[in-house]
């Protein structure tokens, strides 16, 4: 059965600036699902801001395998109750990617407990993006770097917390560099940072992102049953507790053994 992955998208520059339009005449967040539906082992659907509950229902988070989230010039205005949904999902056991500005986005600060700050210049630099762990999943099938031509820079510090791992360190232009790949673990959910994607460049047509983005979700989807009760804290009663040892001592077993209890 293939992995079941949701594009989630703003959609907002792409209906009011001619340039990103015109690069991504059908969104970006469907540029993403095209790269993922290359792979046979990848089923990629999208949901956008506008729709009801922005596309993110109960009942199709609890059908999804990986989300992927695009987010930048709308931030606050997705629902806070969306964002909590999305928060318990991933921590039953859906996977997370989060793409370029959604650095800010509210659920990966949700998730990460963090400013998730960091400094930026868009100036149409060239960003070279080295692999620091090459035997990672996520790398698998790329150079040991390969280059943008134009991206806007993001530079570090960047106010995360410590990753899991770092898979990816960029270099750009003006000599800045950022951890651009990183990963972290969020209850039973894995979630994944992916620095490059700003909207009017054709970020998500090169081959090696469109390559990350779909290791990336073989690496996120976590295949076991979804945890329930992620948010619970039930008291257990007395009477339903394991039996407190009483005895102590050399005790014989069935066999005639001697044993302690």
């Amino acid at each position: 059965m293939p992995i079941k992955a949701v594009v989630w998208g703003e959609n907002v520059h792409e209906r009011e600036n001619a340039v990103v339009a015109e690069i991504y005449p059908d969104g970006m967040h469907a540029a993403i699902a095209a790269a993922l539906n290359e792979d046979d082992a990848i089923s990629a659907t999208t949901a956008t801001l506008q729709e009801p509950e922005h596309g993110l229902t109960a009942e199709r988070l609890a059908d999804t395998d990986v989300l992927l989230w695009w987010g930048h010039a709308a931030h606050g205005d997705v629902s806070d109750e969306v964002v909590e949904r999305v928060a318990e999902a991933v921590w039953s056991g859906m996977g997370l990617i989060c793409l370029h500005s959604a650095h800010f986005a509210k659920i990966f600060k949700r998730l990460m407990g963090t400013p998730c700050n960091l400094t930026w210049r868009e100036a149409g630099e060239r960003e070279r993006l080295w692999l620091t762990s090459r035997n990672h999943p996520i790398a698998r099938g790329l150079p040991d770097h390969f280059e943008l031509e134009n991206e806007e820079m993001y530079g570090e510090p960047f106010g995360i917390p410590e990753p899991m791992e770092t898979v990816f360190v960029s270099w750009f232009e003006g000599g800045e560099v950022f951890r651009s790949g990183a990963t972290w673990r969020r209850g039973a959910g894995n979630v994944f940072y992916f620095r490059p994607g700003h909207e009017t460049y054709p970020t998500y047509f090169d081959p090696n992102v469109r390559t990350v983005l779909r290791n990336a979700v073989h690496w996120a989807n976590n295949p076991a049953a979804r945890v329930q009760g992620v948010t619970d804290a039930p008291n257990v009663p007395v009477e339903t507790a394991l039996e407190p040892i009483t005895e102590r001592g050399p005790k014989l077993h069935a066999d005639g053994e001697e044993g302690f209890r």
